[in-house]
């Protein structure tokens, strides 16, 4: 236990050092959007082109896993929406409290954490539950958030949106320009592989303190009274979801698909069952923010999650690895 602590403590403690430095304005927050920027657009990109440009395609095609994490995270979205919607929380609320249950931090935290403790070969199962978390998963949430009928026209209209975010999102398009570069077997030239290279280091590090800041933006903003402060009983229970019924899931399923005779390896489910057992992914605070949730609930589940992952996050490698 203490040598997995040993791997996973640096990423926590960079998300806590994002934290502090918000939180004790040492980083302003007017520059965060800055971090973020430079995170989706340039870092991250990078550095899952190379892990798509270095990992064996049918690694990125494994129907298998695809099945596996489809069949959870849709299972997680009607769960939720069902145990969420009251009085207090509608259809928007309700579908970004389940997109937020559903999504895990693979991005900014999965891949370099899980290639960190598994090796390389863990960026392929990785990165395609991302694909289907940002393609199919995010648009349905998005389009159930519109269901509150202040617009008849407000799904169609939000699943439109959410298929432009999807094509406009450098993430999964660096995936597949790197897929793409490794079944032609192209190699960048030495001076842009260089850059590429830089870029992809610098991910994991930024990413991870962007996390930290973002969560003490939402949380600075929230206390100053800018958004109102959810209950307990509204967000503590997403959280519990996300770190424990998300993982249990995917291991469900996937042992119930092998019965069945599904080529699923066991390393690969693995992988994804680790990829459950990450925190909430924080870009889902700037979606509800775009789409009118409450965004002080989501970012206290993103808070909540990420805080408890340190240890719950740990204890699933422990039993698995």
């Amino acid at each position: 236990m203490l040598n997995i602590f040993i791997i996973t403590f640096p990423f926590f403690a960079l998300v806590l050092c994002g934290y502090l430095a918000a939180r004790r304005r040492m980083l302003p927050l007017e520059a965060i959007p800055g971090l973020n920027g430079f995170v989706l657009f340039f870092a991250l990109p990078c550095m899952l082109y190379r892990f798509g440009a270095t990992t064996p395609i049918e690694q990125l095609l494994d129907v298998s896993v695809a099945l596996t994490w489809l069949a959870a995270g849709l299972i997680m979205v009607g769960f939720t929406v069902a145990t969420s919607l009251n009085p207090r929380i509608g259809w928007n609320d309700a579908a970004f409290g389940a997109l937020v249950a559903a999504f895990p931090n693979s991005g900014f935290m999965g891949v370099p954490l899980l290639v960190a403790l598994l090796g390389a070969q863990a960026a392929g199962p990785t990165i395609l539950t991302m694909v289907i978390d940002m393609i199919i998963i995010s648009s349905l949430c998005i389009a159930l958030s519109r269901l509150d009928g202040a617009d008849e026209h407000g799904a169609a209209k939000a699943l439109k949106s959410a298929l432009k975010g999807v094509l406009t999102n450098p993430m999964p398009w660096s995936i597949l320009l790197g897929a793409l570069v490794s079944v032609l077997g192209l190699e960048l030239p030495g001076p842009a592989g260089k850059v590429v290279g830089m870029l992809a280091d610098a991910a994991s590090p930024v990413a991870l303190f962007t996390i930290g800041a973002v969560l003490a933006r939402s949380q600075m903003l929230a206390t100053a009274g800018h958004t109102p402060a959810p209950r307990l009983a509204d967000y503590l229970p997403v959280a519990l979801l996300k770190l424990f019924l998300h993982p249990l899931l995917v291991l469900l399923i996937g042992a119930g698909l092998i019965r069945l005779g599904l080529p699923l390896g066991r390393f690969a489910l693995v992988v994804i069952v680790l990829v459950a057992a990450l925190p909430s992914a924080s870009n889902v605070s700037l979606l509800a923010e775009r789409f009118g949730a409450d965004n002080g609930r989501v970012a206290r589940i993103i808070l909540v999650s990420t805080a408890a992952a340190f240890v719950t996050f740990s204890v699933a490698v422990a039993l698995l690895v």
